[in-house]
């Protein structure tokens, strides 16, 4: 191994995974929805963030829309 390396002469290459990087993010998640991630990940024996990212992966995939029923306001 060198002591040393020229980076000038490296052949520099975009990163070729950069559109598979994932994101951090902050959402507002039902209690009780979050602890059912939580349990289905210790039995599984991951992580329940790993989990929503699947479960949310499947629903693209499978364009999912959900059922979104407003209130009236009177």
């Amino acid at each position: 191994m060198k002591k040393s390396y020229d980076l000038k002469k490296l052949d520099w290459k975009p990163n070729p995974y950069v559109k598979k990087l994932k994101k951090s993010i902050a959402i507002r998640i039902d209690q009780d929805v979050l602890e059912y991630f939580q349990k289905l990940g210790e039995k599984s024996d991951m992580p329940y963030q790993t989990l929503v990212n699947l479960f949310l992966r499947s629903c693209k995939e499978g364009e999912f829309k959900p059922k979104i029923k407003w209130s009236k306001l009177s």
